[in-house]
């Protein structure tokens, strides 16, 4: 196996690392056919996601009859999915992709129904708003990246696990995704997003203007500092129960998919790492690793992984 990662590894361009998302580089440690299967599914979600995030990163108002629109094209992809028209190359590819490997369907509606949220509403009211569409936005991807790593196969042919996917991806994903939201809060302020939710504003005395002016180079308030605690605890608090279900899959799993979830969570600790809460500014600069720290976290998990 030690050969086998250390080729894996070196075929990774790290430079071009926008291309290769967490979630694609931990699957690459799979057989070319899993990995195949994970970039067909992220990029059916990415490219819905990024369709809606482009859209309103051109004006934070959308009006009625445009948020119609884009809420009759999310319903008509997520159609295709059963009706699996042989017209379009992409949607036939990921109907494929998900009848050969026994893909609930379901996590992608899960993943759009956070889709439409995000068209209809410009943040959430409170901290369990966000949970729950994080289930969609975030749970939903990785529970795909965890059913196909935790597939069975016989004879080419797959065999879906007996637990429930989604439970096990939760934690991860919600850990994540919180790293995730820390690290491009000025990116996301200054395309329109807000990811953090008006009770935990409110209560350190905190307006959603006030989240953009920061993101536009005002200097940081101490309250500010605490709504960035608050959501780093919970993250601390998912961190935890990651490495438990890690424990949990460990007796299902083995070789480079137990590695492959291993260097999931480990990608976004590292970020996580990052977080100064009290002397951070929190830009992308300062908490996201360069290619080369990436690479280095990946080689050393490896290294440790040969050794275990």
């Amino acid at each position: 196996m030690e050969r086998e990662l250390n080729n894996i590894i070196h075929s990774i361009a790290f430079e071009n690392i926008e291309k290769h998302p967490n979630i694609l580089i931990a699957a690459r440690f799979w057989d070319d056919k899993r990995f195949l299967a994970a970039k067909v599914c992220y990029r059916f979600m990415r490219m819905i996601d990024d369709h809606i995030d482009d859209r309103k990163a051109k004006e934070d108002v959308i009006s009625c009859l445009e948020k119609e629109a884009l809420t009759e094209k999310v319903n008509n992809w997520i159609e295709c999915l059963v009706m699996n028209p042989d017209y379009d190359p992409l949607i036939k590819e990921l109907t494929d992709t998900i009848s050969t490997f026994h893909i609930p369907v379901k996590l992608f509606h899960n993943f759009a129904r956070s889709m439409l949220y995000d068209i209809n509403h410009s943040g959430f009211d409170t901290l369990e708003d966000f949970i729950d569409y994080a289930e969609g936005a975030s749970v939903a991807p990785a529970s795909v990246f965890v059913h196909l790593c935790c597939l069975s196969e016989e004879k080419d042919l797959y065999y879906p696990p007996d637990y429930d996917v989604v439970d096990a991806a939760r934690p991860c994903a919600i850990f994540s995704y919180i790293v995730h939201i820390i690290r491009d809060f000025q990116e996301d302020q200054q395309s329109n997003l807000n990811y953090f939710a008006s009770d935990i504003l409110r209560k350190n005395n905190l307006l959603p203007s006030d989240l953009k002016a920061f993101a536009n180079g005002s200097p940081l308030s101490q309250s500010f500092r605490e709504v960035i605690r608050e959501y780093y605890e919970l993250a601390q608090q998912y961190s935890e129960k990651t490495l438990q279900q890690i424990e949990i899959l460990s007796t299902q799993l083995s070789g480079p998919y137990l590695f492959s979830l291993h260097l999931i969570y480990h990608l976004y600790k590292q970020v996580f790492d990052r977080i100064d809460i009290e002397n951070g500014s929190f830009t992308r600069e300062e908490l996201n690793p360069t290619p080369q720290e990436i690479r280095a976290t990946v080689m050393e998990l490896a290294s440790s992984w040969q050794k275990a």
